[in-house]
């Protein structure tokens, strides 16, 4: 497995999202055993990067995590968040960035992961009641105490990449990037790579679109979050499968799979892109990591380049009011 740097941060440039283990989609929390032996299978494979977040479950994921991890702590890279859940007293659902909420987080994910010490500790969604000064400040704080090592951000907008860098060194941003989602490269990328902040796209295969592998949302549980998403709705459904039909027909000529050739192409995006494709089974792990080997031609990217865009929001509305802050 190759490896990037994220800021002066050491990773594999093919991570592994753990999201779907505990939350949110379909099957999940039915067969940890499976869950930890995919975490297994991708560190054999040359994965160092590891992603979750306290509001998995909440909480049961990051205790999954720690569970997996055990043994192996000093080989891998763990990432958390928080901000999602208020440990200050704010009301249900309020996102909480306060110094006060992180302390009490940190503390937690800690205990739940098993470890000392976390890799990379994101900000999950920018919390427009706290200042992200205050925010980065109290983060500052905890990387001098040595509880965590670098500070990240996600789905944050570029005034706010900018004050926060300016607080304290920001190591990457964790944005949805992927062949359907390309809103990144607008303005934030080129922020990212003026300041040095490296990127980790999350659901780099569009929530399992760009698999091919859905033609109907028929087999969704209902507590699975695509149902609302407006991609896996109505007409955006049947337009969208264009999409995928498209990125088939190029793995079709590079004798890929079209998870591997949309994460190839993410890939050769640049060489400070971390993608954090999620699964819960060994043999899409296994099919997701050996794009780290696929090299498209020119003409084959050019070609993704230009796929027909998504049809509908890649979140429901009330997502897509905390996008980019």
């Amino acid at each position: 497995m190759k490896h990037i740097k994220l800021g002066n941060l050491d990773v594999s440039r093919i991570g592994l999202g753990t999201m779907g283990m505990n939350a949110f989609y379909t099957g999940h929390s039915q067969d940890e055993a499976e869950s930890i032996r995919t975490i297994h299978r991708a560190f054999d494979l040359g994965v160092t990067f590891i992603d979750t977040a306290e509001v998995y479950g909440p909480f049961t994921n990051e205790e999954l995590v720690g569970r997996a991890v055990k043994g192996r702590r000093d080989e891998v890279v763990v990432a958390t968040k928080f901000g999602f859940l208020s440990h200050s007293g704010r009301a249900a659902g309020s996102l909480d960035s306060s110094p006060a909420s992180i302390r009490t987080a940190v503390e937690g994910s800690l205990k739940r992961l098993g470890t000392d010490y976390i890799d990379l500790y994101y900000q999950h969604r920018v919390d427009p009641d706290t200042p992200i000064e205050d925010t980065v400040g109290a983060l500052a704080e905890l990387v001098a105490e040595g509880k965590i090592r670098h500070i990240g951000l996600s789905e944050a907008g570029v005034g706010t990449i900018r004050r926060a860098h300016a607080v304290h060194p920001v190591t990457a941003l964790q944005s949805e990037y992927s062949l359907w989602t390309r809103d990144p490269e607008a303005e934030v990328l080129t922020v990212l790579r003026e300041l040095g902040i490296g990127f980790v796209p999350y659901s780099p295969l569009g929530h399992g679109f760009l698999t091919g592998q859905i033609r109907s949302t028929d087999d969704f549980a209902e507590d699975d979050w695509r149902r609302t998403n407006p991609r896996f709705m109505g007409e955006n459904f049947q337009r969208n499968l264009r999409v995928a039909d498209e990125v088939k027909a190029v793995a079709d000529e590079v004798g890929a799979t079209p998870a591997q050739v949309a994460l190839a192409w993410l890939l050769a995006q640049g060489d400070d892109i971390a993608p954090i494709p999620g699964t819960k089974r060994v043999e899409r792990v296994e099919e997701n990591t050996a794009a780290d080997s696929i090299e498209l031609s020119a003409e084959q990217i050019a070609k993704l380049d230009d796929l027909t865009p998504a049809a509908g929001d890649s979140h429901n509305e009330a997502g897509m009011r905390l996008l980019e802050r």
